[in-house]
């Protein structure tokens, strides 16, 4: 893809199964990438993988984001792309939430990626450039059964790119969203366990699924290092489901 050659990354959850598939991409296209991660060992094996940096951060920490990217921006030089990935959730019917919980998701799905984004997106308007792409979620799309908070941050997070995208659009910077839908990583592991009902509810996430598979982390790639692309260059707002086809929007 056109103009991802040498330009500097963040990609945030960089160690996780997805995050850690988007930085491979980028590396392979030429891309220096900065891999924050709360699992600081998680983003050093990923950074050695790549050839990247790695940084211990908590997202939802405003002041340390602010620090980890004024050290990438020291060691790489400027950030030209950023993948708001981190994430996190536990599934659980609403009446059975408490409000600690409602706290850890929003802190982690919604203000952790006002956080970066805020830190970043100010040297990407003085430099008149800048790609960004949130990961959400088709729970935030449609809804999600036992994933009510979540899907209210991810739904949060599709408003806030699009919001965004208009304040800094003749800026040259473009924001999109990408809405992964079932993927095989430890925190679906984590929801569906290895028990007779794990087993029923992956089987039952395959069959609502028309590819009938769920996705694979390497599935997710290739839509977010397009919209970092100068090929989407005209493309800003958007947000795109890459679900093997469980949720379709006109």
């Amino acid at each position: 893809m056109r103009g991802l050659q040498g330009k500097n990354v963040i990609v945030t959850g960089g160690g996780g199964a997805i995050g850690a598939a988007i930085c491979r991409r980028f590396a392979g296209y030429g891309a220096k990438v900065g891999v924050f991660d709360k699992n600081l060992d998680a983003a050093k094996k990923v950074a050695g993988e790549t050839g990247g940096f790695a940084y211990g951060v908590d997202i939802t920490d405003y002041a340390a984001v602010g620090k980890a990217v004024a050290q990438f921006e020291t060691d790489a030089g400027p950030t030209g792309i950023l993948v708001n990935n981190a994430g996190w959730d536990r599934f659980a019917n609403f009446v059975d939430t408490t409000p600690d919980l409602w706290d850890q998701l929003i802190g982690i799905n919604l203000r952790g990626p006002l956080n970066v984004t805020h830190a970043v997106l100010k040297g990407m308007v003085g430099r008149s450039h800048g790609r960004i792409v949130n990961i959400a979620s088709d729970a935030g799309r449609v809804g999600s059964s036992q994933e009510a908070v979540y899907s209210a941050c991810k739904g949060g997070i599709i408003a806030f790119t699009k919001t965004v995208a208009r304040e800094v659009a003749r800026k040259g910077i473009t924001l999109n969203a990408v809405c992964p839908g079932p993927t095989d990583t430890p925190l679906l592991a984590a929801v569906a366990g290895d028990d007779e009902r794990g087993q029923k509810v992956r089987a039952a996430l395959v069959g609502a699924i028309p590819m009938k598979r769920v996705g694979q982390p390497e599935d997710i790639p290739g839509a977010v290092c397009f919209l970092a692309s100068d090929d989407a260059a005209f493309i800003t707002g958007q947000t795109i489901s890459v679900s093997g086809g469980l949720t379709m929007h006109g």
